[in-house]
């Protein structure tokens, strides 16, 4: 499917050595797949949080009272061990699939798909801190019309990312009057897209948060660092890849 060009090549051999297997399997199967960072350690967690369980029983059962304390905060801890490590069980086991056609996004709550010819780019987005930049733990994606993404997002995932990327829209304000989030995280809740047709509702917010963070950080899309098995950068010259792959076909 994709194929790594020369521009794309790094000096590092372990990320040369990940997109040239990542570029094989593509090749055998037309698909990538991108594991879940966020699904990684699931069944461990929940098995701690029930041996906790086990050995809290045992405290509260045989100890004396005036240890009993210390014997509910062990159940209170295994109590939310079981809870991450059921949300992270939960989580779909691939976060993304690289065909020839198009990126397509896993989570738990719906999906989005891109065509490759709908992304104008992608990249790391970066922040001002003093007179630096620093690169955030993200990968950005900037797209050409938002509208077939629309079409296919479901109103629970859109309103997930909503929620997500509160922290992300306040990156490039100043805080100093302490209102930031009652001027800026609220949305229109209506949407007229080039093609003239209206949205409402969660989907048309969600629009209009896609405009106002790339005057912010330059991208639509965001993907998490913990979304992903394998660094910011590779995940970067891999899509790149395949885009140019696709553009080239």
């Amino acid at each position: 499917m994709c194929k790594v060009s020369a521009d794309t090549c790094r000096v590092d051999l372990g990320s040369a050595y990940v997109l040239i297997v990542d570029v094989v399997v593509a090749l055998v199967m037309e698909i990538i797949q991108i594991r879940a960072g966020a699904k990684r350690n699931g069944f461990s967690l929940c098995l701690f949080g029930i041996a906790g369980l086990f050995l809290s029983a045992l405290w509260l059962m045989w100890l004396p009272d005036w240890l009993k304390l210390a014997g509910i905060f062990l159940t209170s801890a295994s109590l939310v061990t079981i809870l991450i490590g059921w949300l992270k069980v939960r989580e779909p086991v691939f976060s993304f699939e690289l065909t020839r056609k198009e990126l397509k996004y896993l989570h738990r709550f719906g999906s989005w798909r891109l065509e490759w010819s709908n992304i104008q780019r992608v990249g790391i987005p970066r922040v001002r801190r003093g007179l630096t930049h620093q690169d955030m733990e993200l990968v950005g994606i900037r797209l050409k019309d938002y509208e077939p993404l629309l079409a296919v997002i479901s109103p629970r995932l859109a309103s997930n990312i909503l929620m997500q990327q509160r922290p992300l829209l306040l990156q490039g304000e100043d805080c100093q009057t302490g209102q930031c989030y009652s001027e800026t995280l609220l949305e229109k809740d209506r949407f007229k897209g080039a093609s003239g047709k209206e949205y409402r509702g969660i989907v048309a917010m969600f629009a209009n948060r896609m405009i106002r963070i790339r005057e912010v950080l330059g991208y639509d899309l965001f993907v998490f660092a913990s979304e992903l098995d394998r660094s910011q950068e590779e995940f970067v010259a891999l899509l790149n890849a395949c885009q140019q792959q696709a553009v080239n076909q």
